[in-house]
């Protein structure tokens, strides 16, 4: 959590400094998400291609490097009440 707050504030930070010497933002926010978003898939490419050149199991590299969210363990669903137990459902 530590992490993004000092993203955060960073980012607050570079915000009132443009505001205060009047200019706007270098990249327009669409590119800026695209380019967020190459950054995220970029990421992924080295765990994989470690595992090629290192003739691991593709299993393994996804398992251990790509599979975990980045957040953690995500929460998980209840089911509505009055429902049957999910090993009734079959």
């Amino acid at each position: 959590m530590k992490p993004y707050l000092l993203s955060l504030g960073a980012g607050l930070l570079v915000g009132v400094f443009y505001s205060l010497v009047n200019v706007r933002s270098p990249a327009p926010p669409v590119i800026a998400l695209v380019g967020l978003l190459g950054i995220l898939i970029g990421e992924q490419f080295p765990p994989v291609i470690k595992s090629i050149w290192l003739k691991a199991p593709a299993a393994q590299s996804w398992l251990d490097q790509v599979k975990p969210h980045m957040f953690g363990h995500l929460p998980k669903g209840q089911p509505p009440a009055g429902s049957p137990p999910p090993a009734a459902q079959g």
